[in-house]
């Protein structure tokens, strides 16, 4: 891989990283459960967001926030 795509890959999955530890910040949850969100970049350049392990009392409170609908955009 160059390292533009390397590059392009890592500011995606940094973003998108960014965006769930402030979402799961939003929901009231500690630093223990988000501070582990982590920004990865596949050899291919392929970007991801890895979630690691979470308390199962924290997985209940994900999934309630997902289920509510999104507010009609205006």
């Amino acid at each position: 891989m160059d390292m533009q795509t390397y590059r392009d890959g890592r500011k995606e999955a940094t973003d998108a990283a960014e965006a769930i530890r402030e979402a799961l910040a939003g929901l009231g949850l500690p630093e223990s459960v988000w501070g582990s969100v982590r920004p990865m970049v596949t050899r291919s350049g392929k970007p991801y967001v890895h979630l690691g392990m979470v308390r199962a009392d924290a997985a209940e409170k994900m999934a309630e926030a997902m289920r509510i609908p999104a507010e009609p955009a205006e």
